[in-house]
């Protein structure tokens, strides 16, 4: 048996052979010469990233709240970012604004809800004209209310040194004071996910 099975490797081995020689000049001879020449290869660069440490520099408070969100709310926060970008400042301050845009509206932007209105406040931030945010068309444009937001931030002497809920507190004088912290982490999920975006 093993005579049968080394005579048809050899038999195989030998036709490779036979085929290679015989074969071979004559495609090499076919065969078109092909210049080589460097090809340009596109290399996408990683986005820079997000310094983390600056987004919670104190580290959460408390327990943290989280809501899956709608193509909307991921507009609405992708709104936020681009006017903190705009307005000079850095992803602290938008996740100080996308954390209080948590809290106060779940980042929809709320027309008036009558009966279910706190006063006249609309918006992502619920500012109230009343209290000279600006029109009902103004504090309802995502970039005006943020940008309304962040002036009143800027304000704030050492905002960026304070935990998030006082910061986000001593402009929107809430009745719920420590509501804000419990949206930092998500806040600073989305920064992060949409900062270089």
């Amino acid at each position: 048996m093993n005579t049968i099975i080394r005579k048809s490797v050899l038999g195989v081995a030998g036709l490779a052979f036979a085929g290679g020689v015989f074969a071979g000049p004559a495609t090499a001879q076919a065969a078109p010469s092909v210049e080589s020449t460097p090809v340009a290869v596109a290399v996408q660069a990683d986005k820079p990233s997000v310094d983390k440490a600056k987004l919670i520099p104190h580290g959460v408070q408390g327990a943290q709240s989280h809501v899956d969100l709608s193509d909307e709310q991921v507009d609405n926060v992708k709104a936020i970012i681009a006017a903190t970008k705009k307005a000079g400042m850095d992803e602290r301050a938008a996740v100080v604004s996308i954390a209080t845009a948590l809290q106060e509206s779940k980042l929809e932007n709320l027309g008036h809800l009558g009966d279910r209105n706190d006063h006249d406040s609309q918006g992502l931030f619920q500012q109230r004209p009343s209290s000279g945010w600006g029109t009902v068309e103004q504090i309802t444009d995502p970039e005006y209310s943020t940008m309304a937001f962040l002036k009143g931030l800027k304000q704030v002497d050492g905002w960026q040194d304070m935990p998030l809920t006082k910061a986000a507190q001593t402009v929107q004088v809430s009745a719920y004071p420590d509501h804000y912290a419990q949206w930092e982490q998500q806040a600073a999920d989305l920064v992060t996910e949409h900062w270089n975006s």
